[in-house]
């Protein structure tokens, strides 16, 4: 329990520094008129990049047993290309700063999701991984908050808040010091060669991971919600607010969901989510004053309060023990590659037919995603899923 409450306030204190940040960036490129197809483009590269280094960062860590310290250099480094962000003026160096920081991102997640995993007791990934999601979630809001009271209260500049936001991110890494591996991996990591090979793997566990990337494929950027709230008049800061919500509702709801799937099931949350997910994105589409986006920010918050943490839960439960890194790099490369096609559809959408026909045509394939993922695992010998 010691690792996951350390992983669980690295991850607060970074978030913390993280969205001090990232709610200002689609205000601020569109400030300097940063078009939508730019922004997913953006977006959609730096996650894909990122997605790559997850799966092989997970596979270095199951190979050499180096966690811990793929962990530390994926924050560490993440907190270095901050610096680029504070000296940048258009989307170009915003680009620069993104790319840098998903490398980080990268290296970084699959070792600590393994951290988590193989630091639980045994049938409790979902309370794990929902404790984890609870602190990053909560991180992302007060960094919001932060940012909010020193642009608007403190009147701050963007880049003066892109300075302050370095501090907690230090304090992140800091803390990752503290972390201890788990004997019962050093032992094994001697006696067992680590291979891996996508034929061998649990059936459920490939069905699983194709499922979760048609998902993510409707999945784009949070950063065209934010747009979406400026589109129909929210003020800038306004937005701001909004996003605090999102994340202070998602955060609440994390650990209470997780520990629901240990008990219930995690595969019927899934299903449920990813529904709800589509209702959540009819109404971006339908909505057109600024009073429904405070509704549509919190069922949003709903949704990934009740869902992210399980995702990553379900993962880790049939992921094999001897690729445990491995598998959890994998999926987070499939979620961050899906990212890329996912945001550039969504921008041409909005380009070409407007704001509202990306949420409709996201909100419409998330359904039929959920649909395949309640046949793709409906063995009843899988009911732990």
């Amino acid at each position: 329990m010691r690792n996951i409450w350390i992983l669980s306030l690295v991850s607060f204190f970074t978030d913390l520094g993280t969205y001090m940040v990232y709610p200002l960036i689609p205000l601020f490129l569109a400030s300097v008129g940063t078009t939508p197809t730019i922004i997913g483009l953006i977006e959609g590269i730096a996650e894909s990049l990122a997605s790559l280094l997850k799966l092989i960062a997970g596979y270095i860590a199951d190979k050499v047993n180096k966690r811990k310290s793929l962990a530390i250099f994926g924050y560490g480094f993440s907190a270095i290309g901050r610096i680029l962000l504070i000296a940048a003026h258009s989307w170009v160096g915003v680009f620069i700063w993104r790319m840098s920081d998903r490398i980080g991102k990268g290296v970084r997640t699959a070792p600590r999701d393994a951290l988590i995993a193989e630091s639980s007791v045994n049938g409790r990934h979902g309370r794990s991984f929902g404790f984890h999601q609870m602190l990053d979630m909560l991180g992302a809001a007060i960094g919001v908050g932060v940012a909010y009271l020193l642009i608007f209260g403190g009147h701050a500049s963007y880049q003066k808040v892109f300075l302050y936001s370095m501090l907690p991110v230090v304090i992140g890494v800091a803390l990752l010091f503290l972390i201890r591996e788990p004997k019962d991996r050093k032992e094994e990591i001697m006696r067992k060669p680590i291979q891996f090979n996508w034929s061998v793997l649990d059936h459920r566990l490939k069905r699983l991971l194709v499922v979760i990337f048609l998902f993510t494929l409707v999945n784009s950027s949070n950063q065209f919600l934010i747009l979406r709230a400026s589109n129909v008049g929210v003020s800038t800061q306004n937005v701001l607010l909004l996003y605090l919500l999102f994340y202070l509702v998602s955060g609440l709801l994390s650990y209470p969901a997780g520990r629901l799937s240990d008990k219930v099931g995690r595969k019927s949350l899934l299903v449920l989510g990813y529904v709800f997910y589509g209702i959540v994105y009819f109404g971006f589409g339908l909505a057109q004053s600024a009073k429904w986006m405070w509704v549509l920010f919190v069922l949003y918050g709903v949704y990934t309060g009740a869902t992210k943490g399980v995702e990553r839960a379900l993962v880790a439960d049939v992921a094999p023990k001897d690729l445990k890194a491995t598998v959890m790099g994998m999926y987070s490369m499939i979620v961050g590659i899906g990212l890329l096609p996912a945001s550039l559809i969504t921008g041409w959408l909005w380009d070409k037919f407007g704001a509202d026909v990306p949420f409709y045509f996201n909100g419409v394939l998330s359904m039929i995603t959920a649909i395949l993922l309640y046949f793709a695992i409906s063995n009843p010998n899988e009911k732990r899923l």
